[in-house]
């Protein structure tokens, strides 16, 4: 990840450079989506340092959310400057400027070989499946090479064409393309903070599988939350029978290989509560309705 970060921030360097150099505010909306991956690459290189940090006192969950808040930073800047690029589109629609072609689609080019680069170096030696970090990035790469394909198509035909009006459009096409990816990462950051269930995890099969453990009457207060990216938590209430209680061990035991391997919740959290109390027992008994 780390080199991949490297090589999009040298395209998002170029991709500015030739879109001023050639007037072209399509290659300037583009090295703008680049910037997404650099921001995206790297929040997931921080995330991976800050994931190996130990959890303390003060953090008793760790630093996995400093990811989400670097999203959120990530998704508002870029989405302030989508909004002036697309104001500079619209407004060239009126004012047309002819870009140089030829620098335009050289550069375009140039960006959609490093991030097909990018992708393979990502692929490379990962689980992407399974890694939400680099699956994420992989989805921003692909993204950038779309944007940097039409790029190259709009070059060209300006070359052929001398039709000013190709570069704006272009420029509105990527900065769709940005704005769809900024929506997505901003509705996801925002789910995290408000302590949202997980995407793909369903709070209603949870409780239910949990209630098929032996021993288990019934499951109330069911919560369950991101922590950092690929980190579930969870907190419950768990009502025991009597045979539940006598092996209350077993029991939880159970729960949290059910958690853990069907749901990917690391953090488990359970209350335990008697069907039947005992004032002098040690389970916490459920009062009575």
């Amino acid at each position: 990840m780390g080199l991949a970060l490297v090589l999009a921030a040298a395209v998002a360097a170029l991709e500015f450079w030739g879109g001023f150099a050639s007037h072209s505010i399509a290659l300037l909306t583009d090295a703008v989506h680049v910037c997404m991956d650099v921001f995206a690459l790297a929040v997931a290189v921080l995330a991976s340092i800050a994931a190996a940090r130990r959890a303390n006192r003060r953090k008793s969950f760790g630093y996995g959310r400093i990811e989400v808040l670097g999203a959120l930073f990530n998704g508002t800047l870029l989405l302030g400057a989508t909004i002036l690029l697309v104001y500079e589109a619209v407004r060239r629609f009126g004012s047309p400027v002819e870009p140089h072609g030829a620098t335009m689609t050289a550069i375009a080019a140039i960006g959609f070989v490093a991030n097909v680069t990018i992708g393979l170096t990502l692929s490379h030696g990962h689980d992407h499946d399974r890694n939400l970090n680099v699956r994420a990035a992989l989805f921003h790469v692909a993204g950038d090479a779309l944007g940097a394909l039409a790029v190259i198509v709009g070059g060209v035909l300006i070359l052929f064409t001398h039709a000013a009006w190709i570069d704006p459009l272009l420029s509105l096409f990527v900065a769709a393309i940005i704005i769809a990816g900024v929506v997505r990462v901003l509705r996801d950051a925002s789910d995290v903070l408000l302590e949202g269930t997980p995407p793909g995890i369903d709070a209603h099969d949870v409780e239910a599988r949990m209630r098929e453990i032996a021993g288990v009457v019934s499951v109330h207060d069911l919560h369950v939350w991101t922590i950092g990216s690929g980190s579930y938590a969870m907190s419950a209430h768990v009502l025991l029978d009597d045979a539940g209680v006598a092996r209350g061990g077993l029991v939880l035991d159970a729960l949290r290989a059910l958690l853990r391997d069907r749901f990917g919740i690391g953090h488990v959290t359970v209350q335990v509560e008697a069907e039947h109390c005992d004032p002098g027992g040690i389970v916490i008994c459920r009062p009575d309705p």
